[in-house]
């Protein structure tokens, strides 16, 4: 794996963070390396966009491994499906 790229520092060494619900402003924890989270007070499915240099970075399989390039871009789809779904 690629050791010097910061952007993929999320992905591969996952933290914690707190973001707040925009629609009833309760604290909802993501991992930095999700691509999503679900508000447990009110449902509201909130985005990590850290990931999207995934997306377009040529040296992205190889910076963050086979299996979670994999993992990454399944999630990516599968978000994007359900955006064009609503």
């Amino acid at each position: 794996m690629v050791s010097q790229c910061p952007g993929a520092m999320n992905i591969r060494m996952p933290r914690l963070e707190i973001k707040e619900c925009p629609k009833c402003h309760e604290e909802v924890e993501i991992v930095s390396n999700e691509s999503s989270a679900k508000c447990s007070n009110c449902g509201f499915v909130i985005y990590n966009d850290l990931l999207s240099c995934v997306e377009w970075c040529e040296y992205a399989r190889e910076c963050v491994g086979d299996k979670m390039y994999e993992k990454v871009m399944k999630e990516i789809s599968e978000r994007q499906s359900s955006a064009s779904a609503q």
